[in-house]
């Protein structure tokens, strides 16, 4: 259950927005204005139709896990899974504050942040209610 280190994210034009948001303690998405789905990892141009109206909405936080797998032959033991926010996106990011062994598929989670080696907010889960 120790904490680990966490890299720096590549940040581009692209993405530059998403991680101030995290900064700020807010997990932001993409909407797209003409076809009106969501979609992750933040982009200019929706995935879905391809067009350039886009918008940035700030994300609930919660959601459930939908996949996931524990590393223990690493240094600190680590979780990854997929989170399927409430919003209906599922994101890859790391389980945090849990009891490793008591992760499940559909168990709720909410957003945490993490900072990393160079000082950026990285968004996490952790279970609700405290350790899994």
């Amino acid at each position: 259950m120790s904490d680990r280190q966490y890299p720096d994210p590549t940040i581009t034009l692209e993405s530059a927005a998403y991680w101030q948001g995290c900064n700020e303690g807010k997990l932001m998405l993409k909407r797209c204005d003409d076809c009106g789905k969501l979609h992750f990892y933040p982009r200019a141009i929706c995935p879905y139709c391809f067009s350039d109206a886009t918008e940035w909405l700030p994300a609930s936080g919660r959601g459930a896990i939908y996949s996931y797998s524990v590393t223990r032959r690493a240094g600190a033991p680590y979780a990854i899974a997929y989170v399927r926010l409430e919003e209906g996106v599922t994101m890859l990011s790391n389980i945090v504050e849990a009891d490793f062994d008591a992760l499940g598929v559909g168990m709720p989670v909410e957003l945490t942040f993490r900072t990393t080696e160079g000082g950026q907010a990285l968004p996490v889960f952790r279970p609700v209610g405290g350790p899994g």
